[in-house]
Parts: C-alpha cells; sequence; structure tokens
C-alpha cells in the first residue's frame, strides 16, 4: 500500500512546573529556599529521508507526542528536558495546517530538519523569586504548555523525468525495462495506482536520472476526475515530463487527439506544469497501424521532438534514454546558473542593508 497523503495531529511537550521547596538541613534552620526550574519540553521536529518512501506510517498511527518536561525538585534540582519527538518523512513533503489551511513547510533534501512546533518552557522555582525583602518566597511557575495542531502530510513524488499518459499506454512496462522498479503491469487499464520511481542507469557515464511512472490520466484530471489531483501534484516537482503515447490507435484512439488532451489537462491543472520541458515517446511501434500513426502524428505537431519506441521488441530504449538525459542536463544546469545567481545576489542585498 502506498499512502501519499495522511492526517496528523501534533503536540509538542509541555514544560515541567517549578518547584517550591526549602533547606530543611540540622544547623540551618533558615537555609531559604532551594525549589528548582521545570525542565522544557520536547518539540516536534520533522526530518527528511529519502529511505522512506511514503507517508503510510502517519496513516496508521496519526497522534504523535512530543516528550513533557519534568518539574523541578527540592536542593535546586532542575528537572529534565522532555525528549523531542522527530518525525521523518520523504523528499517532497508539503505540510498543511489544516487551522490556517497555508503550508506550513516543505522538505526536499534529505538530512533537512525543521521544527514544526515548539516544546513550552519551563516554570521557575521559587529560588527565582527570591529577593532581599521576600527571602522566604512561595511563588513558583507553571510550566507552559508545548504547541500542539492538525495537520496533513502530502507527498508530492521528485524525480527527474515523469512518465505520463492515458492508461495502458505503457508506462509501466517503460518504467520497468529502463530501471530496476518492478511496477505492476498487465492487459488492462489503471494497473497503476500510485506513482513508481525508478533509478535509470548509462553504460558510458556515471551519470543517472530519477523516472517516475505516474498513474494513468484520463481526460477532467484536472478536475480531479479520476483521482486526477493526486496524480498530477506528483508531475509538480519533476524537471522533465515524457509524454507516453500510445501508436497503435487501439479502440479508435487518435494518438493526436490524446497527446492533445494530456497537454490540456496539464495546463488547465497549472500552467507551470505544462510549461515544463517536455517531449513524446511513441510507444508500440511494433503495431501495424503506428506507423501511419506516427506520420499523422509529426504533421499535427512538427514542433514536439518524438522518439518511437517499441517496449515489446525493446527498440528505440537508447535513444530514449539519451534524449532524458541531454533534457535533464539542460535543466540542471539551469537550476545550477540560477542557484549561484542568487548565492552572488545576496552578499550585495547585504551590503546595501547595512548602508
Amino acid at each position: 500500500m502506498f499512502i501519499d497523503e495522511a492526517r496528523v495531529k501534533l503536540r509538542a511537550g509541555n514544560g515541567g512546573h517549578g518547584c517550591v521547596s526549602f533547606r530543611r538541613e540540622k544547623y540551618l534552620p533558615k537555609g531559604g529556599p532551594d525549589g528548582g526550574d521545570g525542565g522544557d519540553g520536547g518539540a516536534v521536529i520533522l526530518e527528511c529521508d529519502e529511505n522512506v518512501s511514503d507517508l503510510r506510517q502517519y496513516h496508521f498511527t496519526p497522534h504523535w507526542e512530543a516528550k513533557n518536561g519534568r518539574g523541578g525538585q527540592g536542593s535546586g534540582k532542575d528537572g529534565k528536558n522532555g525528549a523531542d519527538r522527530i518525525l521523518k518523512v520523504p523528499p517532497g513533503t508539503v505540510v498543511v495546517d489544516n487551522r490556517l489551511e497555508t503550508i506550513a513547510c516543505e522538505l526536499l533534501a534529505h538530512g533537512e530538519r525543521l521544527t514544526l512546533l515548539k516544546g513550552g518552557r519551563g516554570g521557575w522555582g521559587n529560588t527565582r523569586f527570591k529577593t532581599s525583602v521576600n527571602r522566604a518566597p512561595r511563588q513558583f511557575k507553571e510550566g507552559e504548555p508545548g504547541q500542539r495542531g492538525e495537520y496533513t502530510f502530502i507527498l508530492k513524488t521528485l524525480a527527474d523525468v515523469a512518465a505520463v499518459g492515458f492508461p495502458n499506454a505503457g508506462k509501466s512496462t517503460l518504467v520497468g525495462m529502463l530501471t530496476a522498479a518492478a511496477p505492476k503491469t498487465a492487459a488492462y487499464p489503471f494497473t497503476t495506482i500510485h506513482p513508481n520511481v525508478g533509478v535509470v542507469t548509462f553504460d558510458d557515464s556515471a551519470e543517472r536520472l530519477t523516472l517516475a511512472d505516474i498513474p494513468g490520466l484520463i481526460e477532467g484530471a484536472h478536475a480531479n476526475r479520476g483521482l486526477g489531483h493526486r496524480f498530477l501534484r506528483h508531475i509538480e516537482r519533476c524537471h522533465v515530463v515524457l509524454h507516453l503515447v500510445d501508436m497503435a490507435g487501439v479502440d479508435d484512439r487518435d494518438p493526436r487527439e490524446d497527446y492533445r488532451v494530456l497537454r490540456d489537462e496539464l495546463e488547465r491543472y497549472d500552467p507551470a506544469v505544462a510549461a515544463k520541458p517536455h517531449f513524446v515517446g511513441a510507444n508500440k511501434m511494433d503495431e501495424p497501424a503506428a506507423r501511419e500513426n506516427l506520420a499523422a502524428f509529426r504533421a499535427a505537431y512538427p514542433d514536439v521532438y518524438v522518439v518511437p519506441v517499441s517496449c515489446l521488441l525493446e527498440e528505440g530504449l537508447g535513444p530514449l534514454k539519451e534524449h532524458m538525459l541531454r533534457e535533464v542536463r539542460r535543466v540542471r544546469a539551469e537550476l545550477d546558473e540560477a542557484a549561484a545567481e542568487e548565492r552572488v545576489a545576496q552578499p550585495a542585498d547585504g551590503e546595501e542593508g547595512a548602508r
């Protein structure tokens, strides 16, 4: 079972109460106050971990709490701080605050940590209230409550290339052939009900890229028909979109219309997703009508880069991998250039602010 969305209730630890205590030792009749402070409550911390694949643990266990701080004790002993609760989530997780209906944070890089809820501060013991005129204070301060909230964790797949197409276009078969992933394949539509991500390697290069098999889209996916939003959101973080189009024209389908519908669904869902670099994998070229359909497709879309492939005969996979790598390299170079420009610009902004 693959879970890409989970609602959780989280609570940070409460701070421990301060202690009211007085030294009572032999020969020290006026020992004075010695109540210790309470310990701080533990925080709720999110940690991005690439070894976590989905959100199933939060689906089945939606309540998580950090430990409370211990109360202070006599003899000046402060209470122990409560342990933090560290929640590991996969890269690409978006955290939505259900009360505010806003995005609280996003975790993308492995090892990234973020404190979502802070623990309550421990209270003061009566030692803190001792003054020259109040030598036997009985005041103390209670610990503060920890923060709490209800959130929705949403996973958006992180991959270099997203394979998008209609059901039974051959996406799972392609991902299974190009990577070590083993998605379910069968001769009927909707065999894939959750994204599968595999790593594509190259014999003549140490480079590699990740390829995601996005569950089949249908017309109306932008309006959430057929769980469209749940599937479409996994394309948002991918760098390149591979439209896998069935060129066989089975059941009187027109590959040109299939491509048009796919592009329209992405545009209606999010123009930024539709604007991503994309190309077409013309699958099932082993079928009799495929060559004629491919010629008509190229005539209708002369500006679209098309790579003919046949997963059945394992033909065209090499050129397909090479073009994926070229596109991913180009996007990575653009991202690196933008990041470098941002790093250069930041000191200049700081200097201008200082002046």
